[in-house]
């Protein structure tokens, strides 16, 4: 699977305003794109989209917060346990838990 670009591409500019405030944004791009090759990506296959539509049904989730917690089912081989789920979001958190990952938040 191709990686995404982040920032802009070839004959865009990265925005206006100060220097200081370009030094950021090309500083946050950079640690993306060093994230970046780190992360697993699922893509949105129908074993996600099962998931996705079980857990709607089963936690107080939203849509998108279904398809990140599925995409976490699927990454994991159906093993919760084996994989750490991060999240702020105390819904989605809860909803994790009880799908049996350990949660950092």
């Amino acid at each position: 699977m191709a990686r995404p670009a982040f920032g802009p591409t070839r004959g865009q500019r990265i925005g206006s305003g100060d220097a200081a405030g370009r030094t950021r944004r090309f500083t946050a791009i950079a640690r993306l794109e060093a994230l970046s090759r780190e992360w697993i990506e699922v893509p949105a296959i129908d074993d996600v989209r099962t998931q996705a539509s079980r857990l709607l049904r089963t936690h107080a989730v939203r849509a998108a917060d279904a398809l990140q917690l599925a995409s976490a089912i699927v990454a994991s081989d159906f093993e919760p346990s084996a994989l750490a789920f991060v999240s702020l979001d105390a819904r989605l958190s809860a909803a994790a838990e009880r799908e049996g990952f350990p949660v950092m938040s």
